[in-house]
């Protein structure tokens, strides 16, 4: 029997609620075959004990793409040098899963503000750039409405398109670590918003769901550099999207941090 298209819409949107919400104990780090039959006992037995001996790689790139990261990253002198450092890097396991280019960032170079969203989606990898989907859209709207058209410098945690445009995974996340904070390190904003759970809990290193992160304000600190910003995360535009009765609570969560952005202005001129 066939599912009314009603039906489907309804349940996809739930999962999305659920997902934007915090909800992902039944996701897991990487894909899992299931039409793939488990090898007996004895042959699992082997597996564990080789892989026990010879780690396998992270589906992030593993340590050795970390480091390789975290060298191109800090050879960056400028938002430009850090994009060209991205697109040069091989070390993400997304750049091979058909992501067409590095989705870097956008803005102004000198802004006060960090945006920071979860992966690209389709038209971010066809043009290059984040936020220029209907989500995008949004979000600048949003932007304009709170009075910091021009103040803001828009990037993600990955820099390639997830396929299917699935979340991020921790272990992809973690090996673009180095030039997200070479960005904060460089632009050195006033204030962060982190849109996304999935945003929220890699740069806060927290498993708290965003229903209950959103509306707060928290501190993002280098461990090198002494940079540190207040940071507010939010929910994300195309969970908006889906779920446009909560746009209320993103547009308090953003008048936040236009009122905190002027107010650290005018303490600076006084």
């Amino acid at each position: 029997m066939n599912a009314h298209p009603r039906d489907i819409a309804a349940t996809e949107s739930l999962l999305a609620f659920w997902r934007d919400a915090g909800v992902d104990a039944c996701y897991l780090d990487a894909p899992v075959d299931h039409t793939h039959i488990a090898p007996p006992p004895v042959v699992q037995a082997v597996q564990r004990a080789t892989a026990s001996i010879t780690p396998m790689p992270s589906a992030g790139g593993g340590e050795e793409a970390l480091a390789q990261a975290r060298q191109l990253a800090a050879s960056a002198n400028t938002l430009q040098d850090l994009a060209a450092a991205v697109a040069g890097f091989h070390g993400c396991s997304l750049r091979q899963m058909g992501a067409t280019q590095s989705v870097f960032g956008r803005g102004d170079a000198n802004a006060p503000v960090l945006v920071i969203g979860e992966a690209p989606g389709a038209e971010e990898d066809q043009i290059g750039q984040p936020f220029v989907g209907q989500a995008g859209h949004l979000l600048d709207r949003m932007i304009e409405a709170a009075g910091l058209t021009g103040k803001v410098f828009m990037t993600n945690t990955v820099f390639w398109r997830p396929p299917g445009n699935r979340p991020p995974s921790p272990q992809e996340q973690a090996v673009c670590v180095p030039f997200l904070e070479r960005t904060f390190a460089l632009l050195k904003p006033k204030a962060v918003l982190l849109l996304g759970g999935a945003t929220a809990k890699s740069v806060l290193q927290t498993d708290e769901g965003i229903m209950k992160l959103r509306g707060q304000w928290r501190e993002w600190r280098l461990h090198e550099g002494a940079i540190s910003a207040p940071v507010m995360p939010t929910l994300h535009p195309a969970f908006l999207l889906r779920q446009p009765q909560v746009k209320r609570l993103a547009w308090a969560d953003l008048l936040s941090l236009a009122v905190r952005l002027e107010t650290d202005s005018v303490e600076d001129h006084d």
